[in-house]
């Protein structure tokens, strides 16, 4: 007789907040998004302020890359052999006390930029080693069939925590001063270190036949693992060689003054409308779930993305910025759930850490060069416009061929 589908039927969206050890990694989750959103936002507004150069923000992603290659290529493996409890709580401790270090340095009015280089590298570090762990936890508190909606879940809730922290950052820059944003960071910062040491679940994964084999060998079974994956290496080339010529994250100080002649405030706005977009982007992909071409879908996306890149770097009115900037959200955050989710599916336990660390691996490395290459080339004659418009074309070529060269990702169904 035929079992009644709802046992394994989506509940809702949200379902996965009704389970408590849920709840408590996904607060400790969105502290930690707040906290790393604010100490972006409000270092780089610092920094942009005090030098004034589009090349010393731009700088800020070759620190991340060379620091966090070496940090990424381990993290998942500890992520897959400590403590993911112990390994989340850690690293958030220090990213507490170097925020704490730079409150107190601008409350005195001694931050310079190069403690915020320092302070941005030891970060990079820490978040790459904790990262992994964290979505690790996810699979610890949900069963099998939730597991779409808790990534669904996590990723728009970190959206509108990134909503929730520019905006709270351009109230704060308006009514009071940065010193403000740098105290309210540190606050938030506590309950990120605290919560993962709250849950109850079996964070550490049962020890494998290979539990005594080094460090770097783990690391290596988990990059070969990836490569002979039959999608994820063309999910995340796909990720990668977009980002690397448009990636705009970091440089809001940049835009806010040479495309909409604006200060705090508009960064603060532009940071938080690329959030709302994401959130409905992320929606969507609930939305699609009956489209299983999620591989074609991913292209779209990045097609989109890539088009969208030219009225934003011409419109220099605001409103419209705002909008455009919203929908670029909503395509990124597309690709970004499809592949998560992807990974989180397709890959056991045991090997889990070492694969959401190399798609982070690939995600920052990307975002780094990134931030260097829009940094620095805005910082010439051709400035944060011609920057954006040389994004748009080298995207619309490289997304034209993976569409056409890379079978894996335009044939790719969701099972």
């Amino acid at each position: 007789m035929t079992q009644p589908p709802t046992a394994t039927r989506r509940k809702g969206t949200w379902s996965s907040l009704a389970r408590p050890q849920y709840r408590i990694l996904w607060a400790g989750t969105v502290a930690a998004i707040i906290t790393s959103e604010l100490r972006l936002v409000v270092t780089g507004v610092w920094l942009y302020d005090r030098t004034g150069s589009a090349a010393q923000l731009g700088i800020l992603g070759l620190i991340q890359l060379v620091v966090q290659i070496p940090a990424l290529l381990f993290g998942g493996t500890l992520a897959d052999r400590l403590d993911r409890r112990l390994l989340t709580a850690g690293t958030q401790a220090i990213t507490l006390l170097f925020i704490a270090a730079m409150t107190g340095l601008a409350i005195t009015d001694l931050l310079q930029p190069w403690h915020v280089y320092i302070a941005t590298a030891v970060l990079s570090v820490s978040s790459v080693f904790g990262n992994p762990a964290r979505s690790a936890l996810i699979s610890a508190t949900v069963p099998p069939e939730e597991m779409v909606d808790a990534v669904t879940t996590s990723f728009a809730s970190q959206q509108i925590a990134t909503v929730v922290a520019p905006l709270g950052f351009a109230a704060l820059a308006k009514f009071a001063d940065l010193n403000a944003a740098f105290i309210l960071c540190t606050l938030v910062a506590v309950p990120a270190v605290v919560l993962p040491m709250l849950l109850n679940v079996p964070s550490m994964p049962a020890p494998s036949a290979s539990s005594g084999d080094s460090l770097l060998k783990r690391t290596w079974e988990g990059l070969v693992y990836v490569r002979v994956h039959p999608l994820l290496p063309a999910l995340y080339l796909m990720d990668t060689g977009v980002t690397v010529v448009s990636f705009y994250r970091q440089m809001y100080p940049v835009f806010a003054d040479q495309l909409f002649d604006g200060g705090a405030v508009t960064v603060g706005l532009l940071t938080a409308a690329n959030s709302i977009g994401a959130i409905l982007g992320s929606f969507a992909v609930l939305w699609l779930r009956g489209v299983k071409r999620t591989g074609m879908l991913v292209l779209v996306a990045h097609f989109i993305y890539a088009l969208l890149l030219f009225p934003f770097a011409t419109i220099h009115w605001l409103p419209a910025g705002l909008v455009l900037l919203a929908c670029l959200g909503g395509m990124d955050a597309i690709t970004v759930t499809v592949r998560q989710a992807t990974v989180q599916l397709s890959t056991p336990d045991e090997m889990r850490g070492r694969a959401l660390s190399v798609q982070t691996l690939s995600a920052q490395t990307a975002n780094n060069l990134g931030t260097l290459w829009v940094g620095m080339l805005s910082a010439t004659p051709l400035g944060a416009m011609g920057t954006l418009l040389i994004g748009g074309v080298a995207s619309l070529g490289f997304t034209g061929w993976v569409w056409q060269r890379v079978k894996a990702v335009r044939e790719y169904r969701a099972p």
